[in-house]
């Protein structure tokens, strides 16, 4: 912790407001609520869909190390989730310090602001999280050697150490990505932010369980040539990562429409902070067309993800009944303020279901 945070945490921690024991839920619960728990399907999501992908899109490689495939996707989801509880940690205590959550929040209880952990446990939760974290990812990014030794697979290395980095740089450091105004640019918090969350727990949550798993199985790092197509085993590669990549896109979409109502709901106190959200830069009408476009790309983007011509690829579409209120309250701007914190919740079951059917309908249709 630097000394600038050290300052605004012993400044936070001087009026952080004192939790009477009546207003004091159980602490495991409030470790649950600073946790953000409801969000974890943001992490969930992309995995489970990366696994699928595997046992679909490689039949020959999936038969022999069913096993293989199994525990990759187990230590890839440990990763994610506790980079986002370390994420969701760090941000309940840099929004404290920096003031962005006060009296005034409209959204779900933050346990820094109500006084029912001090910025320092917070704090520790969130460095507990992301060391565990990045232990589990320095396992993945070990490469056997023939030698005897260890070799390193930097492709996951620096996916590892950017992830542990964006989790504190969200809305931590001097220069957190929650604050940044690059002068005549101005782009703001939700630019950036919805940027590293479609890049991190879209496109990268998915597609490294394939990537990590063939690496596994062909015992090296998957080369360029992999991609572009070998021999044997090899043949599979670059479909199966182009599959992920596709069936990625709907899977960041979906969890990037998480942040934005987020964020729609909290720019008027964020304003206040001086958090440079996309709802403070340009106006909620903005980030209300934005979440639409987010929620109804998922949609249209199934052909890039499913065989058309197959009866499974609409079943996607059974998530609608959840999708079609979360439109109308949010991209059309029917509800506004405390009234959205159930549409945060329910644009994480959202993606949460539509991921599920997703899948069902890539292993229903598949040859395999």
């Amino acid at each position: 912790m630097t000394a600038s945070s050290q300052s605004q945490l012993q400044s936070s921690s001087s009026s952080s407001p004192v939790a009477t024991p009546e207003d004091r839920p159980p602490l495991h619960k409030v470790w649950i609520l600073a946790s953000r728990t409801h969000t974890l399907t943001a992490a969930v999501s992309p995995v489970l869909t990366g696994y699928h992908v595997c046992a679909s899109y490689s039949p020959h490689i999936h038969q022999e190390h069913s096993s293989e495939l199994i525990k990759v996707t187990f230590a890839w989801l440990l990763f994610c989730v506790f980079i986002q509880l370390g994420t969701n940690l760090h941000n309940d205590y840099a929004d404290f310090v920096k003031g962005a959550d006060d009296e005034n929040r409209v959204g779900h209880a933050r346990a820094t602001q109500k006084g029912w952990l001090t910025p320092q446990q917070t704090a520790s939760g969130s460095n507990f999280c992301l060391m565990i974290a990045a232990a589990i990812g320095a396992k993945l990014a070990q490469l056997n050697s023939s030698e005897g030794g260890i070799d390193w697979d930097w492709t996951i290395v620096f996916i590892i150490l950017t992830s542990v980095f964006n989790a504190v740089a969200y809305t931590g450091g001097p220069h957190p990505l929650g604050y940044v105004d690059l002068s005549n640019l101005s782009i703001g918090y939700s630019g950036l932010g919805d940027l590293f969350v479609f890049l991190y727990f879209g496109l990268v949550a998915t597609m490294m369980v394939p990537y990590i798993y063939v690496r596994d199985v062909l015992g090296e790092a998957v080369s360029p040539r992999d991609l572009l197509g070998g021999g044997n085993e090899r043949n599979e590669v670059p479909v199966l990562l182009r599959t992920a990549f596709f069936m990625a896109l709907p899977v960041g979409w979906l969890a990037t429409a998480i942040i934005v109502v987020n964020n729609l709901r909290d720019r008027h106190t964020d304003v206040k902070a001086k958090k440079l959200i996309i709802a403070v830069r340009f106006g909620a009408t903005f980030s209300q067309v934005e979440y639409g476009l987010l929620v109804f790309g998922s949609y249209m983007s199934l052909p890039l993800c499913l065989d058309a011509s197959s009866l499974y690829s609409w079943l996607p579409f059974l998530s609608l009944p959840l999708a079609l209120p979360q439109l109308r309250a949010v991209a059309l701007g029917k509800k506004d303020g405390a009234d959205l914190n159930m549409y945060v919740g329910g644009i994480a079951r959202l993606q949460l279901v539509f991921c599920i059917l997703l899948c069902a309908a890539l292993r229903m249709s598949s040859p395999s």
